[in-house]
């Protein structure tokens, strides 16, 4: 394996831990802070603090790396091939702004060949999940696998809105879970849903809904990883779809990517 995975990975771990405890310190209200597309997308001093803090330490290590952020967007210049960070300082803001405790911190870094190492801080559980490409992925520094499952029945799976919208077959899908019978879980972090599939926490996620690189990339990674099976809306996908991304142990996964996809024209 390329040794310098190892070192993105372990200085991407070296950050969330940093922004985690960051963020679990702070404190906010909706009297402090500001709204973006509407009147439920929160942004906080602290989002714009941690990005700018988490940017200008990757500028200093790796100054010719490209950085995506979830509040001051993407650089002008994409070339490709170079090494891009996709960077949300605080994934679940509606969450952290009304003292919800399920906030996460996300951050990727994407090469040539995809993405390559994924870290997802759980904020509150004071936890960091990480994953490197070919290498596994880790709680903390523990590896740590996906659910051994077999069947819908029972299990537990995260999806979310389209915004604060109902996704396309959204009615339908929750149905079909909740006939199986299994839970559904709409927490507020597509980073977090993606992530306790891949350490086990979770026996799936189908995320149809309005997301960016920095919402999904390391989730995804730490899913796949872990040994799920990423699914987007045609069937299996070997990167991260971003038009609708399904990731589950693999013989629950075509079972539920069966539940979403059922009726899509």
């Amino acid at each position: 394996m390329n040794e310098s995975l190892h070192e993105f990975h372990r200085f991407a771990r070296e950050l969330a831990a940093h922004a985690s405890r960051t963020i679990a310190g702070a404190r906010t209200s909706t009297a402090e802070s500001s709204t973006k597309a509407d009147a439920s997308d929160w942004v906080t001093p602290f989002d714009r603090a941690v990005e700018v803090d988490i940017r200008a330490r990757i500028a200093a290590r790796y100054p010719d790396h490209v950085i995506h952020g979830e509040e001051f967007g993407r650089p002008d210049d994409t070339s490709t091939g170079r090494l891009a960070w996709h960077l949300d300082p605080i994934d679940g803001t509606l969450n952290f702004v009304h003292g919800v405790p399920w906030v996460s911190f996300s951050l990727a870094l994407a090469d040539r060949d995809g993405v390559a190492v994924g870290v997802v801080a759980d904020v509150y559980r004071g936890e960091v999940y990480s994953a490197i490409r070919g290498g596994g992925a880790f709680i903390d520094d523990a590896r740590v696998a996906c659910a051994s499952v077999e069947r819908l029945a029972g299990g537990v799976f995260f999806t979310e809105w389209s915004g604060q919208s109902k996704w396309p077959g959204m009615d339908r899908y929750l149905g079909r879970i909740c006939d199986a019978p299994a839970g559904t879980r709409i927490m507020g972090s597509c980073a977090l849903a993606l992530a306790l599939v891949g350490v086990g926490r979770s026996d799936g996620a189908v995320l149809p809904g309005r997301y960016n690189s920095w919402d999904v990339y390391a989730g995804a990674l730490i899913a796949r990883e872990g040994g799920a099976t990423i699914y987007g809306k045609r069937g299996v996908d070997a990167g991260v779809p971003m038009d609708g991304i399904l990731a589950a142990p693999p013989r629950v996964a075509p079972l539920l990517w069966q539940a979403w996809t059922a009726d899509t024209p």
